[in-house]
């Protein structure tokens, strides 16, 4: 089965152009079974979904519910949870990534580095604290080995680690625009027709679970400004820290329920 693994919706990313009725239909176009929802800090793309689906629109298009969630200390991380747990927590970003881990796994989640060697504050292996990051990277379940928006030294340094550690690797094209949509594949050796699917495949298939692939795309933002991207990137890691901040409360409320939950 093949899938895109990294996909950014207009209903659930604050930079996503594509309605997501829209991005699935492209992908099924392209010859793609389905796509995991990746939005920042946000099911709001797959809620969008749920409705399409309800309303039996959805053409038989499976579409995995994801989350591309902001770490205070470890970039982006790609979350996959059963279908049957909600997490308030995963739409509040600022989670140090080794909590992440523990609340993700407690609740039979998987997660992984997205683009791990990309940009400065947005990849594990490039943040202020990487070197403390290496400790953690035998916790994940997956990497993220193509992702179409990077570049090929990006990407090659994420298959280094992924084999370094033995763990499966995911592609996807990262596409925010729609001419980018499709252009990064993962295909599954066995059937998946749900997020619990997936999770069993990954952990009891491994490196064999899936390969990944897919060509680059050249009209990213960071090519077309050039080095003014290092601002663009700067404001970003901005963005987090404030929003982070903004969330704190509602994040150790979330926290304290979790913690109390498990016990």
């Amino acid at each position: 089965m093949k899938f895109d693994m990294h996909c950014h919706t207009k209903e659930g990313s604050l930079d996503g152009k594509v309605p997501i009725e829209d991005f699935a239909a492209t992908l099924r176009e392209k010859g793609f079974d389905g796509m995991l929802v990746s939005d920042h800090d946000s099911y709001n793309g797959y809620r969008v979904w749920k409705k399409v689906r309800e309303e039996g629109r959805d053409r038989g298009f499976l579409v995995l519910k994801g989350v591309e969630y902001d770490t205070i200390d470890a970039g982006h991380i790609l979350v996959i949870m059963p279908e049957t747990v909600k997490l308030k927590i995963l739409e509040l970003r600022g989670l140090p990534v080794h909590f992440l881990i523990d609340i993700v796994h407690k609740n039979g989640g998987i997660l992984g580095p997205a683009h791990p060697c990309g940009e400065k504050y947005l990849s594990i292996m490039n943040t202020r604290k990487h070197r403390n990051q290496r400790a953690v990277m035998d916790r994940f379940d997956f990497l993220e080995g193509f992702n179409a928006c990077e570049s090929p030294e990006s990407n090659a340094g994420a298959l280094a680690i992924a084999e370094m550690y033995g763990k499966p690797v995911f592609g996807g094209s990262d596409a925010h625009k729609v001419d980018c949509v499709g252009m990064g594949y993962t295909e599954f050796s066995e059937k998946v027709s749900c997020e619990s699917d997936l999770i069993r495949l990954v952990k009891s298939r491994g490196q064999e679970a899936c390969t990944c692939g897919g060509v680059y795309y050249e009209k990213t933002t960071k090519q077309k400004i050039g080095r003014a991207n290092n601002l663009l990137v700067d404001g970003f890691w901005f963005y987090n820290r404030v929003a982070s901040m903004a969330r704190h409360r509602k994040r150790i409320q979330e926290l304290r329920k979790y913690y109390i939950r498990i016990k």
